[in-house]
């Protein structure tokens, strides 16, 4: 009989986004221990969470305790509520201390991200002894994730330098610590937000940063994967919000129907209100409208392109906002520029809306004998819209922030509704003016 093939990593890592949470389970405990240790630790904390409620709960604890506390506290806030208890309790006394300690933070903030376990050496320690610590880590750690820093406390246990395991294999072994550390050591508040931490990763290029206290004690160390994956996160959660949804708090694939309908529904339902105003303006102009029905025509075409610079604007300034290259005394700034960039750009699509008529009338006679009073209305309107439009985009997400609300709220779509009323009152208002005594 044929020897059964073994299940290796990508086997397993192809078919996952397909299998329930049971066949999860059961496909990770077929895997070769170590392999299956590998893609445990790969997961996500939510994946890590519904595959360790899967097991049978003698199955539990191994897996559990596969992880550094900060991956535990990610575990336990991924998990139902009711289950949070019984996971704590698998784990042994000192990590359960550690990790109820992390639960104390939000989740988005980098004491929640922190892991409490790092190389805590003594100044008066030699190279050679220090090494030794990054030795028995590394041992602890099966070469996972070894550290590269080893921190030196004072007494109470406030940060005082800082020692690279380069700087400790390249020196005499009897140097002593205090010799090697270095003191200028970019600290991260145990307070700070997700994000702010993300930029001062980015700003400084840090592999690793200590998180401490008001008081200076260091509580714990995040590093750059910590890092990554909350980039990712708020990535995700920004480009949701853009497309006019509430963030999901799930994969795409694993959340709920009922629950994509409701993160969809309100803001949709808040767009179709806001786009009903559109109607309530075009119906406070239905008597240019009834005299000269070919202003209807570009109706579509002023909309769209008060929408599109809108979008583009808020788009380009959220993200500056989440990099921290435009902050919220930048304000004026940014409207300055945005009110040139869209004068300029409504004058682009002035000329090319300006031709498009000429072009058409000559062609077969479509706007009658107006068409230069039409073309004009036209050309004038979208200068006018564009330029609000971006004005609008630009600001929107200064005022969310000032009101403290994520800018990313002003997404393109609200954006676009926005704009789409007062573009109407705009284009009609230019067109009493223009087409008076001609077509209206």
């Amino acid at each position: 009989m044929p020897k059964k093939k073994e299940l290796t990593y990508l086997d397993v890592a192809e078919a996952w986004p397909r299998l329930a949470a049971s066949d999860r389970a059961r496909r990770l405990k077929q895997l070769p221990p170590d392999v299956g240790h590998e893609f445990f630790l790969d997961l996500s904390a939510a994946d890590q969470a519904e595959v360790v409620l899967a097991l049978q709960p003698a199955e539990r604890r191994p897996w559990v305790r596969l992880l550094a506390p900060d991956d535990v506290a990610d575990l336990i806030q991924a998990a139902p509520a009711e289950q949070r208890v019984g996971l704590l309790a698998l784990l042994d006394e000192p990590t359960r201390a550690e990790v109820t300690a992390l639960l104390a933070y939000a989740e988005d903030e980098a004491g929640g991200l922190m892991n409490p376990r790092y190389i805590r050496v003594r100044p008066e320690m030699t190279a050679a002894e220090a090494l030794s610590y990054f030795r028995r880590q590394a041992q602890e750690r099966s070469g996972r994730d070894t550290p590269t820093y080893a921190y030196i406390l004072d007494a109470e246990g406030k940060l005082v330098g800082q020692v690279t395991l380069t700087d400790l294999i390249a020196e005499d072994p009897t140097t002593s610590v205090a010799r090697l550390m270095h003191t200028d050591i970019v600290t991260i508040p145990a307070e700070a937000d997700q994000e702010e931490v993300a930029h001062v990763f980015a700003e400084h290029s840090l592999v690793a940063a200590p998180v401490v206290d008001a008081a200076g004690r260091m509580k714990g160390v995040v590093t750059a994967d910590d890092v990554v994956a909350v980039v990712e996160e708020e990535a995700t959660e920004d480009i949701q919000k853009l497309g006019g949804s509430e963030a999901l708090d799930a994969p795409y694939l694993k959340t709920a129907l009922a629950r994509m309908v409701r993160k969809r529904a309100g803001w949709l339902a808040s767009l179709f209100l806001g786009e009903m105003l559109t109607a309530t303006a075009m119906a406070r102009f239905e008597h240019e409208i009834a005299r000269a029905v070919v202003l209807a025509l570009f109706v579509p075409l002023m909309i769209s392109s008060g929408g599109n610079s809108g979008s583009q604007a808020s788009t380009l300034v959220i993200r500056a906002m989440a990099l921290g290259e435009v902050r919220l005394r930048d304000w004026w700034h940014v409207l300055r520029r945005e009110i040139g960039a869209g004068f300029a750009l409504g004058c682009v699509l002035a000329v090319i809306g300006f031709l498009r008529i000429l072009v058409w009338q000559a062609a077969g006679g479509l706007y009658g004998p107006h068409y230069f009073a039409i073309a004009v209305t036209v050309a004038t309107s979208l200068v006018g819209i564009v330029m609000w439009g971006t004005m609008a985009g630009a600001m929107l997400p200064f005022i969310l922030r000032r009101l403290g609300f994520d800018p990313a709220s002003a997404s393109a779509p609200f954006v676009a509704t926005l704009v789409d009323v007062s573009g109407i009152l705009i284009y009609f208002t230019v067109a009493s003016l223009v087409l008076a005594g001609r077509l209206l």
